[in-house]
């Protein structure tokens, strides 16, 4: 099988000539610092190049990285005194759906993100971050104990859908999802949802009404997988790169049609790649969000939150 992220290569290349060149330098003491200065340059300008011209395929792609930051990485570089919560207090406690207390900033809110897993057994645990029922009562169960205490809810979106399994099909999947979206949209504290790398169907909207929709540079956020689209469509899933060009997952063009309100901005090369650096430029988005609607009226914010719901999609 091709590497899907065969586009990256070059960067790989040049990263290991950069390493060979400090290895050799400090075995044989001699300087290669104009060397490395040369090839660094040209890294940082490849960089801007490949990432300046990718296609909404290779942003899907990039949503999937293995070594993109997850909710927990965010949490652990921007929250202070996190405190976890689990269990929905009726079936179980799905783990790819995490949950918890802390502080931001100078805001005390209350986290929920999508989990897919660091490892093969996290990430089997956790279903590869598609969540059961269970999950999604489990995050409205904890906005409603935000909403008791007056704290806002922030969420971070990363599933390629909810899982579709008997089991959870059993448990009431759909009516899990639709109560959280008609839950969501009258909650009375302020709510800003990311999507931080797949945001997939229903699964990433059962968390994701908000008071503002935010997505990271290299993320994606569809009705669908681009897989699933091109399935249904051309009744073959390898034209998975033409559906996600037509179903304009991108953050930009979501941005345009008024599917969001705004775009993170990635390190070059891409959130795993700097993960401090893409955690202190969600913070700062996060902080900023939470200035302007902290202090809005709570019912003026819940009839423009309904607004703003409804005109997407709207048409003339």
């Amino acid at each position: 099988m091709s590497d899907p992220f065969e586009f990256l290569a070059p960067l790989a290349d040049l990263e290991a000539k950069i390493a060979e060149l400090h290895r050799i330098g400090a075995d044989n003491d001699v300087d290669m610092s104009g060397e490395i200065a040369s090839l660094t340059e040209k890294l940082t300008v490849m960089t801007r190049q490949i990432f300046g011209e990718l296609s909404p395929w290779q942003r899907v792609l990039l949503s999937r990285h293995p070594e993109r930051p997850q909710a927990s990485d965010y949490i652990d570089h921007m929250v202070e005194d996190f405190v976890p919560l689990a269990g929905d207090r009726s079936f179980a406690d799905d783990t790819a759906i995490l949950c918890g207390l802390g502080r931001i900033g100078h805001h005390d809110c209350l986290f929920i993100g999508q989990e897919k897993g660091k490892d093969v057994h996290e990430r089997r645990r956790n279903h590869f971050g598609m969540p059961h029922p269970e999950g999604y009562r489990k995050a409205m169960a904890k906005m409603r104990l935000a909403e008791k205490f007056d704290l806002p809810v922030i969420t971070m979106i990363n599933a390629p859908g909810a899982y579709p399994g008997i089991g959870a099909e059993e448990r009431g999947q759909s009516i899990a999802i639709a109560e959280n979206i008609r839950d969501m949209s009258h909650l009375r504290v302020p709510i800003i949802a990311i999507v931080i790398g797949e945001g997939g169907s229903g699964g990433a909207l059962a968390i994701g009404v908000g008071d503002r929709i935010l997505m990271l540079e290299n993320s994606y956020y569809s009705v669908i997988t681009p897989e699933g689209c091109a399935a249904i469509l051309w009744k073959d899933g390898s034209k998975a790169e033409r559906a996600a060009a037509c179903l304009k997952v991108t953050p930009e063009h979501l941005l345009e049609l008024g599917v969001i309100d705004g775009i993170v901005e990635e390190p070059a090369g891409g959130a795993h790649r700097h993960v401090e650096a893409m955690a202190s430029n969600l913070q700062e988005a996060i902080v900023g969000g939470l200035d302007a609607l902290v202090d809005q009226p709570i019912d003026g914010l819940i009839a423009a939150r309904y607004d703003k719901y409804r005109g997407i999609g709207a048409w003339a």
